[in-house]
């Protein structure tokens, strides 16, 4: 069975969990608090040197980390991977600039928000300004398509870039300023059977 070190705070984490669960692999999740210091055991680190959460250790006592490695690594030959090689390319496309300009921004002002309780004039300002723009980037997208690759059905893409964008609320940003994201979000939570996060929370 697969085992899954993660912190459910972390949108890192949640995709991991959310592809298992979709692909109906069997898993064990083990809790890491992050918050906690979780990651800094000399038992985690022994695990993972990077020090990061998520990372999964297979029966065989593999291990692998990062995110967008491990979803793609179990999702190989499943329906939520393209078979068309530039559909794919697309597909990782999305999955790199999400941890490349989206995940700094929108994922890092929702921890010093929420967790860290920082006050908006403590955070960097540039945070909230790029944030907004990397939004506005996956509404372009989204105006004319119903899942961020520009296909029919759900990928990796989508579960790549949900984890944070439905928590982008507890950051400060408010999606209804970006009708399409706000349409994808629930679209996304339906496909994947979430609750409807943002709308009971925040609107």
């Amino acid at each position: 069975m697969i085992r899954i070190f993660g912190d459910s705070i972390s949108g890192n984490c949640l995709k991991v969990k959310w592809a298992a669960e979709r692909l109906q692999l069997a898993h064990e999740w083990i809790k890491i608090d992050i918050l906690k210091g979780g990651t800094r055991t000399d038992g985690f680190l022994a695990l993972n040197p990077f020090g990061q959460v998520p990372v999964v250790q297979f029966d065989d006592g593999r291990t692998l980390s990062q995110s967008n490695a491990i979803i793609l690594h179990f999702a190989e030959g499943s329906d939520l991977v393209p078979e068309d090689a530039f559909e794919r390319a697309k597909m990782l496309e999305w999955m790199f600039w999400e941890q490349y300009s989206h995940e700094p921004t929108i994922a890092v002002r929702r921890f010093q928000k929420h967790y860290l309780k920082k006050s908006d004039d403590a955070i960097d300002a540039d945070l909230m300004a790029k944030g907004r723009r990397a939004l506005g980037r996956m509404e372009m997208a989204l105006i004319s398509n119903d899942f961020i690759a520009g296909g029919t059905a759900l990928t990796l893409a989508d579960i790549s870039l949900l984890a944070y964008t439905r928590m982008a609320p507890e950051g400060g940003f408010d999606l209804g300023d970006f009708p399409a994201v706000h349409a994808w979000v629930a679209r996304c939570e339906l496909e994947l059977g979430l609750a409807h996060l943002h709308e009971v929370r925040h609107v």
